[in-house]
């Protein structure tokens, strides 16, 4: 029997990436995250209830800002105005004018925590996303609830945004992903494809398409129907609390036992698997990622971490071709879920 060459595209060699800072100032763990979009600084949530800011060069600490009284598990900064908007466990969702560093904002209508928080690009609506299992769509003058997106049986615990319909793609616990048509406030459909809660979910840059992560795999979907397209090339083995995808493919994985794995985004490979390292004086039951997130370049990656760490992440410069190959076997069978 001639063995046909496989269809699996190959991967593009990726250089290794490796931690070069280690940033504490928290005194809880550090749960979300979001970078200004000039890419000067960065701010963080933490159960410690504050928010702090950051200077991406330095690592410096800038501000920070009280005002939660329970954890702040979403952050968001605005493109378009300069507003920062934070939302907690506390069910409170605050939008906070950054040339004054004060709440101008309160938005009310959570019956529970609130997990997650994303803007839309294009229209002035924030989307919220909790433990009550409704996306919550407000307008961002008024304050006003425009929409509750239910449907979910369980919580709401990722949620992201595009210009173009489906608008909002949520994930929650009860395992199903969920793409939303925003004008009607209704379900377009629903994505059994996962067996645990999808607790992230991460848009392509450019492509048309977006990962999702739970236990038992990372998946990748097309929109705007939501076609399964495959699933990443190995399995983490750990609850996958985060995912981030920049403008080179590479896809990164934040898993709660620490693991951060590196994949290759158009193949599904993965090409580098590092396990964090707690800061001295943590358990080592506490090394686990929270959130991630790249800068506006694509060539930094910050994590949140258990340990009360943010741990900044670049390239490995001296890495070749030569000195990292790429093992990839392609894959024998290719699972249709």
């Amino acid at each position: 029997m001639r063995r046909l060459p496989s269809k699996w595209p190959r991967p593009v060699w990726h250089p290794p990436w490796k931690n070069y800072r280690v940033i504490s100032g928290h005194l809880g763990w550090v749960r979300s995250i979001a970078f200004d979009p000039g890419n000067e600084w960065f701010c963080t949530g933490s159960a410690d209830r504050t928010i702090k800011i950051w200077d991406v060069g330095s690592g410096q600490l800038k501000l920070t800002l009280t005002g939660h009284i329970e954890q702040v598990r979403g952050l968001a900064v605005s493109p378009k105005f300069p507003y920062m908007f934070s939302a907690g466990d506390d069910k409170q969702v605050k939008c906070w004018d950054l040339e004054y560093n004060k709440v101008i904002r309160s938005y009310h209508g959570h019956l529970s925590g609130v997990y997650c928080l994303a803007l839309h690009p294009t229209l002035d609506v924030l989307l919220t996303g909790g433990r009550d299992s409704v996306c919550r769509v407000w307008d961002m003058r008024t304050k006003a609830q425009v929409h509750a997106l239910s449907g979910h049986e369980n919580t709401v615990c990722s949620v992201i945004t595009q210009a173009t319909d489906p608008q909002v793609v949520t994930g929650s616990h009860d395992t199903t992903i969920k793409l939303w048509d925003l004008a009607a406030g209704k379900s377009m459909s629903t994505l059994t494809f996962h067996k645990k809660s999808v607790r992230a979910l991460a848009r392509h840059p450019f492509e048309r398409s977006f990962t999702s992560a739970s236990a038992d795999n990372i998946k990748k979907f097309k929109l705007p129907k939501g076609e399964f397209l495959h699933n990443m090339l190995a399995q983490q083995r750990a609850i996958v609390n985060c995912l981030a995808i920049n403008e080179e493919n590479v896809l990164v994985s934040g898993g709660d036992d620490g693991s951060i794995w590196f994949w290759d985004w158009r193949s599904g490979h993965n090409f580098q698997q590092t396990q964090t390292i707690v800061q001295p004086g943590s358990l080592d039951s506490e090394a686990g990622i929270y959130a991630m997130s790249y800068d506006i370049t694509g060539t930094r990656l910050v994590t949140c971490e258990a340990d009360k760490t943010i741990k900044m992440w670049k390239e490995d410069e001296k890495a070749t071709p030569e000195t990292h190959p790429v093992n990839f076997k392609p894959p024998k069978e290719i699972r249709r879920f």
